[in-house]
């Protein structure tokens, strides 16, 4: 069937690709003279948007990639809601609040009702919203001892890339812990080598990027309490909860990584990824209103009202917020364990079965941390690299990260396939099928690489 379309001079059923747009490229360097059809326009870029990945088959991103038809209504009754306009929209304000409560508390807040937060674009805004009061904080203590504050440093395992974006941007010293041996994860016992008096703060990650492990956070805090009583310094804890922060809670519950740690002064999560909501959200929580320096809070009064704002970006639209609430009230606590127990249960079957297969070593099998998988390649001719295997499993549209670990664990290439919400054991089934062909099909077709390195491949 045509796709047909009532033109501009009123009359109808016009095929769309008989239009002189669909006999042309599509402007890229300039506004086109005159206005088109919407109709027209629309299947234009629709049709440049196939040359895009399938988000489903996107395996290397932590991030949503299905909502069901209610989060597509509400998104759109939101779509003109400026979230930043607390005084135009104070039920979008109301929401957004209400979230950061049930956030505190599901995090063992003991001031849940209380405490300060704010949603932001992404874990990664909320991360550097976290370091920036742990610095202001620090610099504030330094000044009243008379201190210099010239050197402010932040101590880390292996980070994602807004902890560096973070340092460089404010000028703070990063120093992350390297992995040595078989680690896979910031070693507690190293913690002594990089904590010094200019330490803003300490963040450990629960799900760190590279590996999907937990970062020992308890064991983490314990040390630094060893050097306060040793030394008299007391540095804080932020914890890069990007992933785990929507994991841990629903299945480890007794994991002691959040506010029942006394030393943990903020979290940062995404909600676009394990909190299932669409893309553009992130949460940040501080213990309570101490841990947020005032100077760093904003009063903006020429949107109607006089609201406080804490934020790096300003305007910003309020259907994530909403969508982030829709999902806390339909699924409430065991709706989300259930969702996330599923995407375990699917990784470590995933796993199990990909270690069958006969060239891999598994590096992570979903037991442990977050809901995903990784292998090394053994040692042998296999006839590919990992680089080749993602290559080579793209024909098939899926998309899975292939790199090396980060400290001095570069020699280590590992493969990681994320398994979130809408990624079925079906699916997972269907993959697995098209990685073992893909195996077959180097036995009968190895590559042969010259003395260059291939490309780094990372989700």
């Amino acid at each position: 069937m045509g796709l047909y379309y009532k033109n501009q001079s009123g009359s109808g059923n016009e095929d769309l690709y008989e239009e002189v747009l669909s006999q042309t490229q599509l402007p890229k360097f300039a506004l086109p003279k005159e206005s088109q059809p919407a109709e027209l326009v629309a299947q234009m870029l629709k049709d440049e948007l196939l040359m895009d990945g399938n988000a489903r088959q996107n395996l290397a991103t932590f991030c949503s990639t299905w909502m069901d038809s209610s989060v597509h209504e509400l998104m759109d009754v939101c779509i003109d809601k400026n979230m930043i306009d607390k005084d135009e929209y104070p039920q979008t304000a109301e929401i957004e609040a209400r979230c950061v409560h049930i956030l505190a508390k599901l995090w063992n807040s003991q001031e849940s009702e209380t405490t300060v937060g704010c949603s932001t674009t992404g874990s990664s805004e909320a991360a550097m919203l976290g370091g920036l009061a742990m610095k202001w904080r620090w610099r504030q203590k330094r000044e009243a001892q008379g201190l210099p504050t010239d050197k402010p440093n932040i101590v880390c395992g292996p980070v994602q890339i807004c902890w560096h974006k973070f340092a460089r941007y404010f000028d703070v010293e990063m120093r992350e812990i390297p992995l040595d041996g078989d680690e896979v994860c910031m070693n507690p016992e190293k913690l002594m080598q990089y904590v010094d008096e200019n330490t803003i703060g300490v963040v450990p990650t629960l799900g760190v990027t590279y590996t999907c492990v937990f970062e020992p956070v308890e064991a983490i805090s314990n040390k630094l309490d060893e050097l306060q009583a040793s030394t008299g310094l007391d540095v804080p804890i932020h914890v890069d909860g990007a992933s785990g922060g929507f994991i841990a809670p629903f299945i480890n519950p007794e994991l002691k990584w959040d506010f029942r740690l006394p030393r943990v002064v903020s979290i940062n999560s995404s909600g676009h990824k394990y909190g299932l909501a669409p893309l553009g959200v992130g949460w940040v929580v501080w213990r309570d209103e101490q841990h947020l320096p005032e100077e760093l809070v904003f009063n903006v009064d020429y949107l109607g009202g006089n609201m406080p704002t804490f934020a790096l970006n300003f305007s910003r639209p309020g259907g994530q917020i909403v969508a982030q609430y829709y999902n806390f009230l339909r699924l409430g606590f065991d709706g989300y364990k259930g969702i996330q127990e599923s995407c375990l249960k699917t990784a470590q079957w995933l796993a199990d079965e990909i270690a069958k297969i006969g060239p891999f070593d598994l590096f992570y099998d979903g037991r442990g941390g977050l809901p995903a998988l990784s292998y090394s390649l053994k040692e042998g001719d296999w006839g590919f690299t990992l680089y080749d295997l993602s290559d080579r499993m793209r024909m098939r549209g899926w998309q899975i990260a292939s790199y090396p670990l980060p400290g001095n664990r570069q020699d280590t290439v590992i493969q990681r396939i994320m398994i979130r919400h809408g990624v079925s054991l079906d699916m997972a089934a269907l993959m697995l099928e098209d990685l073992k062909r893909c195996v077959e099909y180097f036995k009968q077709y190895p590559q042969v690489h010259s003395g260059a390195t291939s490309s780094f491949h990372h989700g």
